[in-house]
């Protein structure tokens, strides 16, 4: 696989790839339809302004995130976009079985060929029950030996080469390399990369050993970036795919014309994952909400916690805060979220950063 259908180049003054993450955020007062306009609107956006790719993150059981279905999201978003790179950040691959996800990311190949991560995590994206429900189980196999046997399963579907004698040789992931190896048969050369997603070491180790492209989820485990990036580049292993560590940190970051709207948009955040946190997810609320509720000592730690590792403010503080956290980890790209109320905000919150790099304007 060649590396170039992983790394990205940097634009303007942008000094690494920037990229897109989005939750599909719902906001109280507008639905999952409003929501997955706004994506099509980002992705278009994005794409037009030098973002060097743009993933979905599957989640469930949560109102204010409408994206459950990564793969379906996808293939909406390849409808209405040409060239900007797509996947999953990620799927949650313990919820499925590998056929399944190599069916489902090779249709998409096949609707956008060459544009296709495949990002892959080993949480459940949920709470436990709900991962139950999902997984007809209520064993939740997330262990050390579980996740790197589904993954080794995955690649042997993605890329057709059981070994004879394996219970699965003559199972076949359609659309897939199959398809290249039947009478008259033409298949792309194509297939997406695979990336391991984490929050903590083990799949940074993982990835490093297989010699896999890492995302690291600084948004919600920035005490662990550095750590897990020096991890994974220490241990990395050259392979087909990379010759050398490619790692991209998603990061929460948000600008605004006026940085107060930033820090009222990213309290409404925190009280959003506050209820989250003790088992009350709802839709993201309204900022005047926010304001109006009263924290417990305790929450209000957890606030000042959370929004510390928020880039927030105009759009010049917002370019400085991401150098300075690009300069601290030496990430290869980074990958944005924009949390926000309002679509709109979010639209025009990357509109900002890319005005502050400098980016393409067509």
């Amino acid at each position: 696989m060649a590396a170039d259908e992983i790394r990205g180049t940097a634009h303007g003054t942008a000094p690494v790839p920037l990229s897109v993450l989005d939750l599909m955020t719902v906001g109280a007062g507008s639905t999952a339809t409003d929501a997955l306009r706004t994506g099509v609107e980002l992705s278009r956006l994005a794409e037009a302004r030098g973002f060097h790719r743009y993933w979905v993150a599957e989640h469930h059981s949560m109102p204010g995130v409408a994206s459950s279905s990564p793969a379906v999201i996808l293939a909406h978003l390849a409808a209405h976009t040409e060239r900007i790179r797509l996947g999953s950040g990620g799927v949650m691959l313990p919820n499925h079985a590998p056929l399944v996800i190599a069916e489902q990311f090779g249709t998409l190949e096949a609707l956008a060929p060459g544009r296709i991560d495949l990002g892959l995590g080993r949480a459940p994206g949920t709470d436990g029950a709900t991962a139950a429900a999902l997984r007809r189980s209520d064993t939740l196999n997330e262990g050390a030996d579980d996740f790197p046997q589904q993954l080794a399963e995955l690649t042997r579907f993605l890329d057709d080469d059981f070994p004879d004698g394996h219970p699965y040789r003559r199972i076949h992931a359609v659309p897939g390399p199959v398809q290249g190896s039947a009478p008259g048969g033409v298949q792309s050369p194509h297939r997406p990369p695979v990336w391991l997603l984490g929050s903590s070491g083990f799949s940074a180790r993982l990835a490093a050993l297989l010699g896999l492209p890492f995302a690291f989820a600084h948004h919600f485990s920035a005490q662990n970036t550095v750590p897990a990036l020096d991890l994974y580049r220490e241990n990395f292993r050259p392979s087909d795919v990379l010759d050398e560590p490619y790692a991209l940190i998603g990061v929460s970051a948000l600008a605004t014309d006026d940085e107060r709207e930033a820090h009222r948009q990213s309290r409404a955040m925190a009280l959003n994952m506050v209820r989250l946190r003790t088992g009350r997810p709802g839709l993201f609320p309204d900022p005047a909400e926010a304001e109006k509720h009263e924290f417990s000592p305790m929450e209000e730690e957890f606030v000042r916690s959370w929004t510390s590792n928020i880039v927030q403010g105009g759009a010049d503080e917002v370019r400085v805060g991401l150098d300075a956290l690009h300069k601290r980890t030496g990430a290869d790209e980074l990958m944005l979220t924009s949390h926000a109320h309002r679509g709109e905000l979010r639209l025009r919150s990357y509109e900002l950063i890319a005005d502050a790099y400098g980016l393409p304007t067509a």
